[in-house]
């Protein structure tokens, strides 16, 4: 099936690509997943309930990536690509539902639902793509059969094997996209096999993290209003909203203007993929701890802290810190000082926050978060605007 075929599923060549309606509306089952994912983390905050979070984060985060390498190479106006990623949402919001339960009580329908759509995506990347990309289906068909059966068999084992069998399912996932799933005797995908489209890639990942911003938003506003509008607690919603619009500001600013120019001046456009997918993933990372800890302080602003609440809070600004230094040097190749100054500020904040109730602490999360951003527009008064690393022989 050709580009130039009459009815064909593929991009015209040459097309440009923006985000169409339907992926936003995909995108919209994630604002319930991240809220799923906050209250999750929330409602066991421990190193097991932490683990676990992390575990479904990936899980739905795979399933969102391999919508977003569909529909950067199908057309999305189809009405067979808009029936696959219509499916697909469906099977998202489905998964989502379960989240909480998704160890426990449910881990079977999770896992049944995750192992299915695996499988049957890969399948249809290995119908409805032409040669020598349709290969890549048949990679990606291995080995999601195989991650799939670790997640179904580890749904109806105790806890700790199953545990082991979805860490090991989601650790296979990722490493095999890390690794362009070598599969003999196909071999690994290259670059000819999977050309990008680096506008639509780029404005896909900078969508997401304005949904994750999104169930910020809404984590923060629905816990406001189900408290008392109180001097404190009017204070610690006020913290929040900045520390939410300061993250918004540090993304944006240049690299995160810039990553489709920087995808598209790649030699490599996939092996640049790898780490700006790892950089967003880091930041929703950090959005859905900070959410978490939003809740808490706005909940009990003047309470006392102990070291998992001041945990979350320091940890979900560090980590968004975190995936915007790989972005920034994804896109750059190199970091800006202030990146690491700061996540050396916050890690440096954690222990004297111990004794402080959880309204300082973040009042001292945005003032760092702030400084940032101060830093960014000083650089850019002084310095003309840096463009993206040529990585082109």
């Amino acid at each position: 099936m050709g580009d130039e075929q009459p009815g064909g599923l593929l991009r015209a060549p040459r097309e440009r690509q923006p985000v169409g309606l339907l992926e936003l509306f995909f995108d919209l089952a994630f604002v319930f997943a991240f809220t799923q994912l906050s209250r999750k983390l929330i409602s066991e905050l421990t190193w097991t309930g932490v683990y676990q979070t992390l575990v479904l984060l990936l899980s739905m985060w795979w399933v969102w990536s391999l919508t977003a390498w569909l529909t950067n190479r199908l057309d999305p106006r189809r009405p067979t690509v808009q029936a696959v990623v219509l499916g697909t949402m469906i099977a998202s919001i489905a998964m989502a539902a379960v989240l909480a339960d998704a160890f426990d009580g449910r881990s079977v329908v999770f896992a049944s639902v995750y192992a299915v759509l695996q499988i049957a995506m890969a399948l249809f990347f290995a119908v409805a793509l032409p040669q020598p990309e349709r290969r890549t289906g048949w990679r990606l068909l291995i080995w999601s059969t195989g991650t799939g059966v670790l997640w179904i068999v580890g749904s109806v084992t105790g806890d700790a094997a199953r545990a082991v069998l979805w860490t090991l399912g989601a650790a296979i996932n990722y490493a095999g996209f890390t690794l362009r799933f070598p599969t003999p005797p196909l071999g690994r995908i290259t670059a000819p096999e999977w050309p990008v489209a680096a506008e639509h890639m780029a404005e896909r990942h900078r969508q997401l993290f304005i949904i994750a911003l999104g169930e910020l938003i809404l984590v923060t506003g629905l816990t406001f209003t189900r408290t008392d509008y109180t001097a404190d607690r009017t204070g610690a919603f006020a913290a929040s909203v900045l520390t939410t619009v300061l993250l918004w500001r540090i993304y944006v600013f240049r690299a995160g203007e810039l990553l489709a120019e920087a995808i598209d001046v790649a030699a490599d456009p996939i092996r640049l993929a790898r780490p700006m997918a790892l950089a967003h993933l880091t930041m929703v990372a950090g959005v859905v701890v900070t959410a978490v800890g939003d809740e808490l302080v706005i909940t009990q602003p003047l309470g006392r802290s102990d070291p998992a609440w001041v945990a979350v809070l320091v940890g979900g600004p560090a980590l968004f810190i975190v995936g915007r230094a790989l972005l920034e040097h994804t896109v750059f190749g190199r970091v800006s000082p202030d990146r690491p100054i700061a996540l050396l500020i916050l890690l440096g904040l954690a222990a004297p926050l111990l004794f402080a109730p959880p309204l300082l602490a973040a009042v001292a999360v945005a003032a760092v978060l702030a400084a940032i951003v101060l830093s960014d527009a000083r650089d850019a008064r002084k310095h003309p605007p840096a463009a993206p690393r040529d990585r082109r022989p």
